[in-house]
């Protein structure tokens, strides 16, 4: 029974010892021995967040987020329109407003997107086409980058 007691004692003894080396712990007690570990492992969890601020800082200087908008005519009265932008909101409904709000009807429409990324490749026609208001690329592209 003895025997077991000392194991325990040697055993928690060489624990204590060794996380007192990798603290850095000036104390003897145990309690102390353990507030210090408790304090240096807050400090680590400090550290970790920074490298991860860091982390994140760097990442979004070496990919800034890009917005992309193509426009191409097909025929006459139509547009090819693709939008590539980095997903902040709802994107899809405020691009559909605007092409109705300049009088273009959607004919065929691909949209994906994940948690980080908009891809949306739409074939447009213009009802107006007849009218004054003809549109060009130019005004389709703008629209667009106003709505997004």
């Amino acid at each position: 029974m003895v025997c077991r007691v000392e194991r325990n004692q040697k055993g928690l003894q060489r624990k204590l010892r060794i996380l007192r080396d990798l603290t850095g712990s000036k104390s003897v007690r145990m309690n102390s021995i353990i507030l210090d570990a408790f304090d240096y492992i807050k400090q680590l969890k400090l550290k970790v967040e920074a490298l991860n601020n860091q982390y994140l800082h760097l990442i979004s200087r070496i990919h800034p987020p890009t917005q992309e908008v193509k426009v191409e005519r097909i025929g006459n009265n139509g547009f090819l329109v693709k939008v590539n932008c980095k997903k902040e909101k709802d994107l899809m409904v405020p691009i559909l407003k605007s092409f109705e709000e300049k009088g273009l009807n959607v004919l065929q429409l691909n949209v994906s997107c994940n948690q980080s990324t908009f891809c949306m490749e739409a074939i447009t026609e213009d009802v107006n086409c007849e009218n004054s208001n003809y549109l060009d690329v130019r005004d389709v592209t703008k629209t667009v980058l106003q709505a997004l």
